[in-house]
């Protein structure tokens, strides 16, 4: 199969030629679709990650189909559309597995960073940690799902059933939250960089009731923020701008 592959750290990616993978204990082989690049790909290329398995092959928003089920994989059969995750295992027995809390196991891994991702025209993943994409999804629009998706939908739920949310920071995930908020009836306070005069007027168009630099604040207290910029001068920020108690 063709694969682009990453040798080292702050090397130019390397299209080759390896063998199709095979699937093993509860993992699939999938025919990949389309795979999505994330901003945690470009971490890996730079060397900000330090512990790739080498050569990697990265990507981890993947969508295909099932071509084979390996031994013991029974969620999903030939033919099932899935996507893959950057959260790609983890132990299933310790006190945040068997919590729902997976993503904080000391032993995960991750697709695209120590499991081969979907860089490539097939790949195998854990059948535990696949989802199935529904066929009303395009591929192109279901790619993005399986991270920015995830994380800001993830935040979005912790934050509560609230009426009035800021967010910090307009990337990938918060252009997608701020539709899922427009649609349950929810305002949306932007703020963005100073003079990130083209995020500002993208969160305008996607709904948001009031747009401005992150130092400002917003004409409303707020019922709770998320932060998506990874900036610690936002913290205080933040709470300065969320009603007290909240």
């Amino acid at each position: 199969m063709r694969a682009v592959i990453l040798k080292a750290p702050q090397q130019p990616l390397e299209m080759v030629e390896l063998p199709e993978p095979v699937p093993g204990m509860g993992q699939v082989l999938i025919r990949v679709n389309v795979c999505g690049v994330c901003r945690t790909d470009l971490h890996v290329v730079d060397g900000d990650l330090k512990e790739p398995k080498l050569p990697i092959i990265l990507g981890h928003q993947i969508v295909g189909r099932v071509v084979q089920a390996g031994p013991g994989a029974s969620r999903y059969k030939p033919g099932d559309r899935v996507g893959v995750p950057w959260l790609g295992g983890s132990c299933g027995t310790c006190t945040f597995c068997r919590s729902g809390r997976e993503n904080l196991c000391d032993l995960a891994r991750y697709t695209g960073y120590q499991i081969d991702g979907g860089f490539a025209e097939f790949c195998v993943a854990d059948g535990r940690f696949c989802f199935p994409i529904p066929e009303e999804y395009p591929d192109l629009q279901a790619a993005p799902l399986l991270c920015a998706g995830l994380i800001g939908y993830r935040a979005y739920r912790i934050s509560g059933d609230v009426p009035r949310l800021g967010f910090y920071g307009f990337g990938a995930a918060a252009h997608i939250l701020i539709q899922v908020a427009r649609h349950q009836g929810r305002e949306v306070f932007v703020f963005t960089r100073q003079g990130d005069a083209a995020g500002q007027q993208f969160a305008r168009k996607l709904g948001a009731s009031w747009v401005g630099a992150s130092e400002e604040m917003p004409p409303k207290s707020l019922d709770a923020a998320i932060i998506f910029a990874p900036v610690g001068e936002l913290v205080p920020l933040a709470l300065k701008a969320v009603t007290k108690g909240s």
